[in-house]
């Protein structure tokens, strides 16, 4: 009956339903056929999301929230067209790079495509870029967001696979910085062919001058992933204590958060925890029913604490 799971979830992503409703319509309906009680979805749910670490999740996502609306998107981006700009298609490689420094903040592709492209997009359109090739780099370039650490998904996949956390980050960093320079390189070929723009070659005076606005935002990337490698405190205070440093930031030194916008930050940030937790919980559910998926009925309600037959 394990065919019922894989067939009902992959219609329900061709139907476009999102992969948590995905998930959960696999789960019911691998139930009932089964005819096990629905008590187990609650049950098997909670415990899934019932981890420790989980709560580092929507603090990290309240955290790059704080610091995108605290001006650090803009300030990344700054500093990035510093560097880059007078190459060939340089608003492409600032589109890349500042994607990689703002990974190391948000952890998750969906901030940073948000924050991203609604600002490269536009500005690569009216400097004379193709919209495909705008929407591309910009897509590809928030991969790496889930890559380099902080990453909410490395978070979620400790949590499921009983792996170090600490160690997780570590893996990505590199592969992470390696996947934004192949990136580079290919956007820079794609521009050189099409002849797309770049700018004056910036003084030596104004990259220093950006950096140091930009500074303060990147150093929570190093306070974080040196106190969690280096055992100082776990990746739930961590997240804590860069939501705590992205409201002194945003507050004291950016100066653009004020308790209205902080208000909505929190709530958005709270709607896209949600559907994360949500999205753990059916994929524990789902993971669930196809270790047990060539069992009987009887076995299934045993092995799962649940009534017996």
């Amino acid at each position: 009956m394990i065919w019922i799971l894989v067939i009902v979830f992959i219609l329900g992503l061709v139907l476009r339903f999102p992969i948590a409703f995905a998930l959960g319509l696999a789960c019911l309906s691998y139930l009932v056929v089964k005819g096990v009680p629905l008590i187990i979805v609650p049950m098997k749910m909670y415990s899934g999301i019932d981890v420790f670490v989980l709560l580092s999740v929507p603090g990290f996502i309240l955290a790059g929230n704080l610091m995108n609306q605290g001006g650090l998107t803009e300030k990344i981006i700054k500093f990035c067209n510093h560097l880059l700009g007078h190459i060939r298609g340089g608003l492409s490689l600032v589109n890349i790079g500042a994607s990689m420094l703002f990974a190391g903040i948000s952890g998750t592709a969906i901030s940073d495509t948000a924050s991203m492209g609604s600002i490269m997009i536009p500005a690569m359109k009216k400097e004379g870029y193709d919209t495909d090739f705008s929407c591309a780099v910009t897509a590809a370039s928030s991969t790496i967001g889930p890559i380099i650490p902080p990453s909410v998904p490395m978070i979620i996949a400790a949590t499921l696979s009983g792996l170090s956390v600490g160690k997780l980050f570590l893996a990505g960093a590199l592969p992470g910085l390696l996947l934004g320079v192949g990136l580079m390189f290919t956007a820079y070929s794609i521009s050189k062919r099409k002849k797309y723009p770049k700018h004056k070659r910036s003084s030596l005076r104004d990259v220093a001058g950006s950096f140091v606005d930009t500074f303060w935002s990147l150093l929570m990337t190093f306070i974080i992933l040196y106190g969690i490698v280096g055992g100082i405190f776990t990746p739930t205070e961590a997240s804590i204590i860069a939501v705590v440093y992205a409201m002194i930031i945003g507050k004291f030194v950016y100066k653009k958060l004020n308790l209205k916008n902080t208000q909505v930050i929190v709530l958005d940030s709270m709607k896209t925890s949600a559907s994360l937790m949500v999205l753990v919980g059916f994929a524990n559910l789902f993971g669930l029913y196809l270790d047990y998926g060539t069992n009987s009925t009887r076995d299934l309600q045993g092995n799962l604490g649940i009534f017996r037959q």
